[in-house]
C-alpha cells in the first residue's frame, strides 16, 4: 500500500470539499484547530448520531437522575415510576431557563427556578402557576420538555436528537461483543459507576478521541506510572511486542486496542496465571466467603478487562473505567473519567479498584497528568506549520482483514484511521 506523499490542503472547506482534509494516512491540522469545522461537528456528528450519556447504574430507581451532555447542549437522564429511561433537553420550554444543575439525585420531577413550570420525570409539563394568564393560548399537553430519543445496550444509555437515526444496534455492530467482554470485569455481579471526577485540556476533542487506542505512546508517555506499579503490573502491561496485542476496527469509527490478550474474555481461565502478589490480602478475606474459583474470577478481574474500547464520538470502555469526552470548543475539552466497581459485590474489592483507579486515572494519579499534558503540548503544537498534516500512517502497511474487521498491532494507528473516516462519512453526509 503506498502512502500519498502530498500534504493534505488547508483552509475552512464546507460541503464536499472537508473530504480533502482526511486522507489514508493523514489529517489536516485544521481538524484541531478550524472554528468553523468545529460547529459543523456539532451539527453533522454530535446532533445527528448516538452519543453516550450515563450508566444505568447511575439511574437504578424510579426518580433517579443524572445531568449530562449531548455535544453542548445540557440533558437531563431520568428513571420514571414504570422504570423507563427518559433524555430530555434541560430547558424550560417557557423561557428557557436551565431545570436542574445538580450532577445527579432523585426527584418527583423538575421545577424551573425562574416562573416555577413543574414536569415530570419523563418530560410532560404539568403544573403552571396562576393559570388565568393563559386561557385560550396554551395548553400543557403541547410543551412537553424536548425528549431525545434513546437507548440501550449492555447498561449504556445512548441518546441522539435524530429521530431517523439509525437503530443503536446497528450504530454499534461488532462493538457489542466487546462491551459484552468488558461487562465480564463484574465477575458475576453488574457493574456500577462508583464515582466520577472531571478536568479540562486546552485542546481539541479529537487529540483525546485518538489516544484510547493509541498503544505506542504508552510506554513513553506513562513511563512514571510504569515504574511506580509493581513489576507484575508493569509486565503484563508491557504489550510493545507482544504480537498478539492487536487494534482492531469496528466499524463506524469504532475501535478496540488489546493490551492483555489473556484478559479479553476474564470468563476463559485455564489456571495457569498467577494471582499478583499485591492482591494476597484481598484472597485471604474472599477466602473466607467465596469458593476458589470465584474468588480467582474477582481477583483477575481486578484490573479490568485486557483492552480499551472506543466507541465513536464520546465514549471509551478503557480497561476498569469509562472516560468520556465533551466539545467545548475547538481548543478546548472536558474529560469525565469514571471508576467502576462490582454492585454488590465484596467492600473490599471496590476499595482496591478505587485504588488503582486513582494511582492511574484520578487526579492526583500518573496516568491523567500525563495524558493532558500531552494533548495539551499536541494543541500548542497545532499552530506550528499549519500545512503540516498530522500523520497516522503507522502500520498502515502491515493491516489486515480478518472476520472483526481491519486488524493490526496494538502499536499501530488503526483505531485512529477508523475513527477520521467515520468523521469524514458524518460531516460530508450534507442533509
Amino acid at each position: 500500500m503506498t502512502a500519498s506523499t502530498e500534504p493534505a490542503p488547508t483552509g475552512s472547506p464546507s460541503g464536499p470539499d472537508i473530504a480533502t482534509l482526511v486522507q489514508e494516512d493523514r489529517v489536516d491540522i485544521s481538524l484541531y484547530t478550524d472554528p468553523e469545522l468545529f460547529e459543523l461537528e456539532m451539527d453533522r456528528i454530535f446532533n445527528r448520531t448516538w452519543v453516550w450519556v450515563a450508566h444505568e447504574s447511575e439511574i437504578p430507581n424510579a426518580g433517579d437522575f443524572r445531568t449530562s451532555m449531548v455535544g453542548r447542549q445540557p440533558v437531563i437522564v431520568t428513571r420514571d415510576r414504570r422504570g423507563g429511561i427518559n433524555v430530555l433537553l434541560n430547558r424550560c420550554r417557557h423561557r428557557g431557563a436551565s431545570l436542574c444543575e445538580a450532577p445527579r439525585g432523585n426527584a418527583n420531577g423538575f421545577t424551573c427556578p425562574y416562573h416555577a413550570w413543574s414536569y415530570a420525570l419523563d418530560g410532560k409539563l404539568r403544573g403552571i402557576p396562576y393559570p388565568d394568564g393563559y386561557e385560550d393560548v396554551l395548553e400543557k399537553k403541547d410543551f412537553p420538555l424536548h425528549r431525545l430519543k434513546v437507548d440501550s445496550y449492555a447498561g449504556m444509555i445512548f441518546a441522539s436528537f435524530n429521530p431517523d437515526v439509525e437503530p443503536l444496534a446497528d450504530f454499534l455492530g461488532p462493538a457489542r461483543h466487546w462491551m459484552d467482554l468488558f461487562m465480564k470485569q463484574g465477575a458475576g455481579f453488574p457493574i456500577k459507576v462508583q464515582g466520577e471526577h472531571k478536568f479540562r485540556f486546552n485542546g481539541n476533542w479529537k487529540i483525546q478521541l485518538e489516544n484510547t487506542t493509541d498503544g505506542y505512546h504508552f510506554p513513553i508517555v506513562h513511563r512514571s506510572w510504569m515504574s511506580s506499579v509493581d513489576s507484575e503490573t508493569a509486565e503484563m502491561l508491557s504489550f510493545m511486542t507482544d504480537e498478539k496485542a492487536v487494534t482492531h476496527s469496528l466499524g463506524n469509527g469504532h475501535s478496540v486496542m488489546v493490551m492483555v490478550p489473556e484478559h479479553v474474555d476474564l470468563d476463559e481461565d485455564d489456571g495457569t496465571e498467577q494471582l499478583q502478589e499485591r492482591f494476597g490480602h484481598i484472597v485471604e478475606e474472599l477466602s473466607r466467603t467465596y469458593e476458589p474459583a470465584q474468588v480467582r474470577r474477582i481477583v483477575r478481574s481486578m484490573h479490568g478487562a485486557g483492552f480499551n474500547l472506543n466507541l465513536f464520538p464520546n465514549v471509551a470502555m478503557s480497561m476498569a473505567f469509562f472516560r468520556v469526552l465533551r466539545p467545548l470548543s475547538a481548543t478546548e475539552t472536558e474529560i469525565r473519567h469514571m471508576a467502576l466497581g462490582l454492585d454488590g459485590g465484596p467492600e473490599i474489592v471496590n476499595r482496591e479498584r478505587l485504588r488503582i483507579h486513582e494511582h492511574f486515572q484520578g487526579p492526583f494519579g500518573f496516568g491523567s497528568p500525563d495524558d493532558s499534558e500531552a494533548w495539551d503540548r499536541v494543541q500548542r503544537g497545532a499552530a506550528a506549520g499549519p500545512g503540516v498534516p498530522i500523520m497516522v500512517n503507522r502500520g498502515l502497511s502491515r493491516e489486515q482483514d480478518d472476520s472483526k474487521g481491519r486488524v493490526s498491532h496494538a502499536t499501530d494507528e488503526t483505531g485512529m484511521r477508523e475513527a477520521y473516516a467515520m468523521w469524514k462519512a458524518m460531516m460530508t453526509d450534507v442533509r
